[in-house]
């Protein structure tokens, strides 16, 4: 399967610098040092090294395949973030590219364990970060990952991820996290 690109760079390294843009003031941003440490199959590793010498490192990938295909959606990703000054580990988030329902929830499924994810806006997440470690172990552990969940509209769809290069990407954030 050839890997989507942007410019000179692989999509979801794009996606992963266009989401984390936005979180940062622009006068941090000036002084933030963002790395590519790997492109490892379907999972993309990055670091951002903050002027305060603070470091946000996180692993994303873009789904392989989505349904119903004739939806019109915006970007979809699942990204795994870890920020050691706050004490975040592996937390995951999931965006589907749409206004969730509200008050709905996301199921994420990994071989035949379901995990519920609240939903806000287009994002889905765990509700505590001993869920995040679960999932991130059966992503660890799994070979692919369905989300499942619905539009404020109703429509009902269904991503499916490749876990093929997860592990190898969660562990060059977590060697550059720990550093």
């Amino acid at each position: 399967m050839m890997k989507k690109t942007f410019g000179f760079l692989p999509l979801q390294s794009f996606l992963a610098l266009m989401v984390f843009s936005f979180f940062l003031p622009s006068t941090v941003q000036a002084a933030d040092k963002r790395e590519l440490l790997g492109s490892y199959r379907n999972w993309d590793a990055l670091v951002i090294t903050h002027d305060s010498g603070d470091k946000t490192c996180y692993i994303i990938s873009t789904p392989t395949s989505t349904r119903p295909s004739n939806v019109n959606r915006g970007d979809i990703y699942a990204m795994i973030t870890m920020r050691p000054r706050v004490r975040i580990v592996d937390e995951v988030n999931i965006v589907v590219g749409y206004p969730l329902r509200p008050s709905s929830e996301a199921t994420a499924t990994i071989g035949g364990r379901k995990f519920k994810m609240f939903t806000e806006g287009s994002g889905a997440w765990l509700r505590t970060p001993r869920e995040d470690s679960q999932m991130v172990a059966a992503m660890r552990a799994g070979n692919r990952l369905t989300v499942q969940g619905t539009s404020a509209r109703g429509t009902n769809t269904t991503d499916q991820y490749s876990l093929l290069g997860f592990t190898a990407a969660h562990n060059a954030i977590k060697e550059a996290c720990q550093s």
